[in-house]
Parts: structure tokens; C-alpha cells; sequence
């Protein structure tokens, strides 16, 4: 939970410093400029990442055959594994009493999972406390979802990666991997946990200890966000490389890997590197370098193209009264 404390502490600087300009009326049309200014930002960052990767796969030299209906098919397990992940934060939110209808959380996922292509991990965490705010979610649950959903991501991916891919694992090492997540649970719903992220996020009433179906269900459901990732990925590289011999298990493995590292990697907007490096190690010995190099810058593409298209459909998404306040 250290980097969700992180980003916590440095979501809850930003909080305030802008507090007093959310409370003034006057300066609503400043903060419109603000917005505007901020989006063009974060398009401009989206953009760039996706004409560097498109730049990058395009000088892979190796022979490829496109799948419209492999690659169709991993884009909508993809969009599926959005909604996965959306209902998984509204149910650590709703551990704490809070009620985000499905389009609004759906909205502030979307958009704020933009955040990540800025430099400073901080400003997607960010994003969605600001956004879940405005949509009539308490700031201390908002701040505080933010730091468990990631020490659920962290904990289920162990366990994933593990499980998937045991051969490269020994039984002792799949052991902590299992008591890595059984451990996530239960520091979760631990009451001191709840009081660290009281003082964490600065809630001066102090946040209840989240309840188990809560946390059980937020965890079924990460863990099924890996798999459906992992399938996607092996769905795309069949897309691309049709006589492909890799396994589903270590797809899922190798992409949970990337993905995770990539989020606990400070220095790496989007994980951005970090995530490549990973593949083309687990990946070379299935689809040789240069598959493996072409499928990582690939799925980099594939994945920023797909959350830019959800942030675009869920953005109309009407608002709720609270966030036009």
C-alpha cells in the first residue's frame, strides 16, 4: 500500500490547495478555463503516446497479419474489463456507505484513467477523487478508494501471476504469493487500517472499517480483470501473428506482470517501458524478439487507443447535481 499512500498524501495537497477555489462562485469561470486548459493537456500527452508507440511499431520489421475479428474481439473483452474494474471501486465505495451511480463512476474512471499518460503518477489518483467528489461521493471515502483499489490491484496481481505461470515459480514463492493476497484482505478490513486511512486522507471523522463482502467482492472481481486482460492480450496477438504458440496461462501471466510494474514504476508515465520490457522478456521465447518486441508496442497502442475511447463515450455521461456545484 506504500505507493497508494503516496499518491494519497499527494492527492490530499492537491485537495486542499484547491479547496478555496472550489467554494467561490466567482471563480467559476476561471475553473472553466482551468478545465479546458487541463483537457487539452492530457489530449495532447494521449496523443503523444500514441504516435511515439504507433511510431515504434511501425519500424519493427517483421511480418504481420491482421485479424479484424481477433482484434475486434480483444477490444470489446477489453471494454469488458473497464466495466470490471469500475464496479470494482464502486464496490470498495460502497463498503463505506457511498452510492456512485454506474455512469457517473464509469465517467470519472474513464477520464481520470487519462491522468496516467501525465508525467507524475499522482494526477490520475487525483482525477478520481476530484471527480467521484463531484458526483456526490464523500472526500474522505473518494481519497481513501483510491489508495485500497490499488493495494487490491497490487495483491490480486500477485497471486495472478503466480498462479498463472507456476512453472516459473516455486511451490514456497507460490505460497507468499497466495498469502500476499489473503493478507490484502484482511489489513483491509482491519480497524487500525481504517484509522491510518483516516489520517491519511485527512477525515477528521474517521472512516469505519470497510466491510467484508466489500473487499471480497472488489477482489473477485481485480482478479477476473486480469484474467479477461490476459485473454485480450492473447486475443491481439493472434490478431497480429495468427500462428502464434502462446499459452493463454502465460499471456495472462506476462500481462498482469507488465501492467503492475509498469503502475508501481513512479518514474513511468502510464508505465510506459517498464510494462514492454517486461513482455519482450516473458514473450521472446514464444514469438522470438521480434514478436515479442512488435506484440508489447502493440498492446501499448491497442490499450491507449481503447481508454481514450471509453474516456470519449463516457465523457457526454450526464452529471449529477452535486457536480455543478
Amino acid at each position: 500500500m506504500a505507493v497508494g499512500a503516496v499518491h494519497c498524501i499527494q492527492v490530499r495537497e492537491v485537495l486542499i490547495a484547491s479547496s478555496p477555489l472550489l467554494a467561490s462562485p466567482s471563480r467559476r469561470r476561471w475553473l472553466r478555463g482551468v478545465q479546458v486548459l487541463v483537457t487539452l493537456v492530457v489530449v495532447g500527452f494521449v496523443a503523444r503516446s500514441i504516435a511515439r508507440n504507433w511510431t515504434e511499431f511501425q519500424s519493427v520489421h517483421i511480418a504481420l497479419q491482421l485479424s479484424p475479428v481477433w482484434i475486434g474481439s480483444s477490444a470489446l473483452l477489453v471494454f469488458g474489463t473497464y466495466l470490471m474494474q469500475i464496479e470494482s471501486w464502486r464496490r470498495i465505495l460502497a463498503g463505506w456507505g457511498q452510492r456512485l451511480p454506474i455512469r457517473a463512476a464509469a465517467r470519472a474512471w474513464s477520464l481520470a484513467n487519462l491522468g496516467r499518460y501525465v508525467p507524475g503518477k499522482v494526477w490520475s489518483v487525483a482525477g478520481l477523487v476530484v471527480l467521484a467528489e463531484r458526483a456526490g461521493v464523500q472526500r474522505g471515502p473518494a481519497a481513501a478508494s483510491a489508495v485500497v483499489i490499488q493495494a487490491v490491484s497490487v495483491g490480486t496481481a500477485v497471486a495472478v501471476v503466480a498462479a498463472a505461470t507456476p512453472h516459473s515459480a516455486p511451490p514456497a514463492r507460490l505460497a507468499l504469493a497466495g498469502l500476499a493476497a489473503v493478507a490484502t484482505i484482511a489489513v483491509l478490513v482491519w480497524r487500525p487500517t481504517a484509522a491510518w486511512l483516516s489520517r491519511l486522507v485527512g477525515e477528521g471523522n474517521g472512516l469505519e472499517p470497510l466491510h467484508l463482502p466489500a473487499v471480497l467482492a472488489a477482489c473477485a472481481l481485480t482478479v477476473l480483470t486480469w484474467i479477461t486482460y490476459g485473454v485480450a492480450f492473447w486475443m491481439l496477438t493472434r490478431g497480429l501473428i495468427p500462428g502464434a504458440t502462446l499459452p493463454v496461462a502465460t499471456a495472462i501471466g506476462a500481462f498482469t506482470l507488465g501492467y503492475i510494474l509498469g503502475l508501481l514504476a513512479l518514474f513511468a508515465p502510464g508505465g510506459v517501458g517498464v510494462r514492454e520490457l517486461v513482455l519482450v522478456g516473458v514473450l521472446t521465447p514464444f514469438l522470438g524478439s521480434g514478436g515479442a518486441i512488435a506484440i508489447s508496442v502493440a498492446s501499448r497502442v491497442f490499450l491507449t487507443l481503447t481508454e481514450a475511447t471509453s474516456a470519449l463515450v463516457t465523457f457526454p455521461f450526464a452529471h449529477r447535481s452535486q457536480e455543478s456545484a
